[in-house]
């Protein structure tokens, strides 16, 4: 896998600097890691890069076998992912690049704050009241999950706390300062009860990552990590909120994910878990059966979540703290823990790795080394 470097490129804001630049400079850095020629290419996958065809003519790639190109939400990062490893299974093409592209911050993206969210969730009946990004929508959904379940507020501290005392070890990170309850308490709110911690970044960056079958991946040059379990769960709806919280696709993909693996909750070493908002988190973690429904908001202390707790939770930062590259660098970091490569911010002895997405399509993996 490669990345761009997140920290340097959100100093350093340029109007002209495009997604196509940022893939490249991935898709080098990815070459680089596994050892591989750039002709050994035969399948790729863009996402949030606007057209296959005009990356493959930059890469000098002219004859791959295999091309897809995905939008830029989060939750298709997992999907390509899916995608990459069902054609090298059918034979489709034997190494495939999955490049990601995100001129966000340089453009002025707000993802949703332009007055219309992405893809209709905001109806003529949504949008003067405010609705008008994925964030207002989760904000309502914490805010019943409260009104159910009596949930601290202060667990989405505790969540943002843990994200940025991670990211402070990762010299990759956007924002490393660590930040305290009360630093997290005196925020501004963004769409009440969200403050401003529980929000993702808008960031600049790339990232680029190589799947190919285990038998090749044996040969190359870094350790491989291993595609044990993944599956998909949706709930396809004219708006973003769930009632459910996400619960029902969430435990049908828990259950398909973890039966295929073999394996039981108890057996995973780190999870990262997509957090466009620090909701998410806890909505994940009760869907897939950490914890029982309405528990997350007291299941998350920061002894179980923390790097040698229970489940250590987002290792690099993640969305909040390290970059917002839509699920792409959770990727990476879940493969850079289990090749045991995050230096002070390694969890000890990592051999499962778990990728959650929580989103009207849902897309969880387990990988291990």
């Amino acid at each position: 896998m490669g990345t761009t470097p997140f920290g340097a490129l959100y100093r350093d804001r340029d109007r002209n600097r495009s997604a196509y630049q940022l893939g490249i400079i991935a898709f080098k850095e990815a070459l680089a890691d596994a050892g591989l020629e750039k002709d050994e290419i035969d399948g790729v996958i863009v996402s949030r890069i606007p057209h296959y065809g005009r990356m493959c003519e930059l890469l000098g790639l002219r004859y791959p076998k295999f091309v897809n190109v995905l939008p830029g939400e989060g939750r298709q990062s997992g999907m390509a992912l899916e995608y990459a490893a069902m054609a090298v299974q059918s034979g489709l093409a034997d190494v495939v690049a999955l490049i990601y592209g995100n001129n966000g911050r340089s453009v002025g993206a707000t993802y949703g704050g332009e007055g219309g969210a992405p893809d209709s969730n905001a109806t003529n009946f949504d949008a003067p009241y405010g609705m008008t990004s994925p964030g207002a929508a989760v904000a309502h959904m914490f805010r019943r999950h409260q009104y159910l379940y009596g949930t601290r507020v202060e667990a989405l501290g505790e969540l943002s706390i843990n994200n940025r005392a991670n990211a402070a070890l990762n010299p990759n990170a956007v924002m490393r300062d660590p930040i305290s309850m009360d630093d997290y308490m005196n925020a501004r709110y963004i769409a009440e009860p969200l403050r401003l911690f529980d929000y993702c970044l808008i960031n600049d960056g790339g990232v680029c990552l190589i799947v190919t079958s285990a038998e090749r991946a044996r040969d190359l040059k870094k350790p491989p990590v291993y595609l044990t379990a993944t599956a998909q769960g949706s709930d396809l709806t004219p708006v973003y909120t769930a009632d459910d919280l996400f619960q029902k696709p969430l435990s049908r993909m828990a259950d398909e994910l973890f039966g295929t693996a073999g394996i039981g909750r108890e057996d995973i070493d780190f999870a990262q878990i997509y957090d466009n908002f620090t909701p998410t988190i806890l909505f994940t973690l009760e869907g897939m059966g950490f914890c029982g429904i309405g528990e997350s908001g007291d299941w998350v202390n920061p002894e179980r979540i923390a790097r040698d707790g229970e489940l250590p939770i987002n290792t690099s930062g993640a969305h909040t703290s390290e970059s917002y590259m839509q699920g792409w660098a959770l990727h990476v970091e879940t493969v850079r823990q289990l090749r045991g490569e995050c230096g002070e911010r390694q969890v000890a002895d990592a051999h499962y790795g778990l990728y959650a997405c929580t989103a009207p399509v849902s897309v969880a993996h387990i990988l291990r080394n």
